[in-house]
């Protein structure tokens, strides 16, 4: 259990994060029908980093793959990074807990679930995974349309936490298992994948009990955790052969750092070299608070593969 005193500082570090106002975006465009298939494009400001065209970020928010967060707890991220330079495409997806919270929804619509039932469910499947691998799929045809100052040829995925997860995953989808029906023929066009403290490794995550056992619940509990795990567990599916960083707090109580240091012993031991940055005196959320400095450590760690 943290001390009072690390408790405390994950605390106020969570508050700063979810103390900015949501920024609405310049365009958002539906990649299927669900309310929550849509993703949302921030059009890159000018900055001292900046060279038309900009260079394509797609985020994957966190929240365990729960409903109560939506995409909107990290538009204020997204808008630091249009900030940089960079042309921003906010994806949402489906999660676990209430039906069709979409645009409007997010933890009003988990409330009910919450006083009847405690935490809400972690996730959907398939339907997270249907929604991460269709997003990216119609990802370069949105952007021509929404987002004509992007540069696709120049995209890098990132993620936090849950999101973290999901960004290692979509950029190994060329080596899921042949049965697997999100699988890709080849690699994506990425130039890197930045995750955040991502929940990377589901056998440690679940010894650790992230999030509430989040993963376990992700993959449709004990029953279905073992047989799930080559399809969806980031540590099974190395090497990608793309660019990977993992940018870490030491001091993270949500997804501690032995999450992101067993993936990158992983991929070491695959034949790939994985980026750990880990950072001193920082917990799970300065990484997309953009009053902390962690946030311009990330907005490095992204521009670096970009530019």
């Amino acid at each position: 259990m943290p001390d009072d005193a690390a408790a405390a500082r994950a605390a106020a570090e969570e508050e700063s994060a979810f103390s900015h106002s949501p920024v609405a975006p310049d365009v958002t465009a539906a990649y299927g029908d669900h309310p929550d298939q849509v993703i949302d494009f921030y059009a890159p400001r000018p900055g001292p980093d900046s060279t038309p065209p900009a260079p394509l970020v797609v985020v994957l928010h966190g929240g365990a793959w729960r409903a109560r967060y939506d995409r909107r707890h990290i538009t204020p991220f997204a808008d630091y990074l249009a900030r940089r330079g960079f042309a921003v495409a906010n994806v949402e997806y489906r999660r676990g807990g209430a039906e069709g919270v979409g645009a409007a929804g997010g933890a009003e619509g988990v409330a009910g679930a919450e006083e009847s039932g405690g935490v809400p469910p972690a996730g959907r499947w398939p339907d997270t995974f249907d929604d991460v691998a269709a997003a990216l799929d119609a990802l370069p045809a949105l952007v021509s349309e929404a987002l004509p100052q992007a540069d696709p040829r120049r995209t890098v995925l990132t993620g936090h936490s849950a999101g973290g997860h999901l960004a290692l995953w979509a950029a190994a989808r060329h080596v899921l298992p042949a049965d697997a029906p999100w699988r890709t023929d080849g690699p994506a066009p990425l130039r890197g994948v930045v995750a955040l403290a991502p929940i990377a490794d589901f056998e440690v995550a679940e010894k650790l009990d992230v999030c509430a056992h989040a993963s376990l619940q992700l993959l449709g509990g004990q029953d279905h955790f073992a047989e799930r795990r080559p399809y969806a567990d980031p540590v099974l599916l190395l090497p990608t052969g793309i660019a990977t960083t993992l940018v870490q707090g030491r001091t993270d109580l949500e997804v501690p750092q032995q999450v992101a240091e067993s993936y990158a012993e992983a991929a070491a031991k695959a034949g790939e070299m994985v980026g750990l940055t880990l950072l001193e005196d920082v917990g799970h959320f300065p990484l997309i608070d953009p009053a902390a400095d962690a946030c311009a450590v990330v907005a490095e760690e992204i521009a670096q593969l970009a530019w």
